[in-house]
């Protein structure tokens, strides 16, 4: 673990924005900038980390460990199902095959939770037994584990917009994809959450839920952007799940908790994120990576003026 002394003289650290420029027009991005450019999708993961949507607050070195941990997990996945990394040049940066995305969030769920008015156990508790088209059994309380990991997809809004809740009989009858797509698209999410939560627990954290976002390259089905990480996951500390007691989060909920705490739910002026805390949920984010990796996070240091476009051009050539 990095020393907090080190993470303390490190606020602020993020790439330089302004230089990115040069990779040319941003394709999208709110935390992680995807950049297109001569065929392939540049991703630069940044410090910054949103809660409640809205609120962006930067975050020591944890550009570099998404980055760093997603790649492990495709590592870790690719004989379930291909992913669109071709490498990464830059502690910060994927460099990924350009995909045909596919119009849906694959949301897997392995536990019964959630506070928002379409979270599975909001639904469940008044008394949808039936939400997302899945059947659930009764008699389950919040925070149980499900019996198997089910599908709760989702579209995919437009900027500023809300996802909709989505069955897959409503997938089959718009065709925004094929029965034979879907059903592949579900058998692969199954497989990696599955392994996902394998790995987890061999690491003492449960992988609770996640959302999968997956493309279409040459012709097959892939997983883009990135999996499992305290971002695109949500994580608990397994010593602390258990009786009806509310787990300890490892992931980003951790940052959401913070600004409830201070009174804040997304609306008007947020309040001023303290050092401390910044540094606080970077030790968050770093044990994340270390627990599942079982490797010790080693920082890089990026230079004042990232060379992103200089080392594309040299995998190029």
């Amino acid at each position: 673990m990095i020393p907090t002394a080190q993470l303390h003289n490190s606020l602020p650290h993020c790439l330089s924005e302004t230089h990115l420029d040069e990779l040319g027009p941003k394709y999208a991005g709110k935390v992680r900038d995807v950049y297109l450019q001569n065929g392939r999708r540049v991703l630069v993961t940044t410090d910054r980390v949103s809660a409640f949507d809205r609120i962006l607050g930067l975050i020591p070195y944890k550009g570099q460990v998404l980055n760093q941990l997603a790649l492990w997990w495709f590592e870790q996945t690719a004989d379930l199902v291909d992913n669109h990394v071709i490498s990464s040049p830059d502690p910060n940066v994927t460099v990924a095959h350009e995909a045909e995305p596919i119009p849906i969030e694959v949301v897997v769920r392995g536990y019964i939770t959630g506070v928002t008015k379409t979270s599975l156990w909001y639904l469940y508790e008044q008394g949808d037994r039936h939400p997302y088209g899945i059947e659930l059994p009764d008699g389950l309380q919040k925070y149980d584990r499900l019996p198997e990991p089910i599908i709760t997809p989702t579209t995919k809004a437009a900027q500023g917009e809300h996802d909709e809740r989505i069955t897959e009989e409503e997938i089959l009858a718009r065709q925004i994809v094929s029965p034979e797509m879907w059903q592949e698209i579900k058998a692969a999410a199954i497989a990696v959450f599955k392994r996902g939560q394998k790995l987890a627990a061999a690491a003492g954290l449960i992988l609770v839920d996640t959302k999968y976002e997956m493309g279409i390259i040459n012709g097959r089905l892939a997983l883009i952007d990135e999996i499992h990480t305290p971002d695109s996951s949500r994580f608990w500390i397994a010593d602390s799940w258990g009786h009806g007691r509310e787990p300890e989060n490892f992931d980003k909920e951790f940052l959401r908790k913070w600004y409830a705490k201070q009174g804040y739910r997304g609306d008007g002026e947020p309040p001023q994120m303290p050092d401390d805390f910044r540094v606080a949920v970077a030790e968050r984010y770093i044990a994340a990576y270390e627990k599942l990796t079982g490797r010790t996070f080693e920082p890089a240091e990026i230079p004042a003026e990232p060379r992103i476009r200089r080392q594309i051009a040299l995998l190029e050539g």
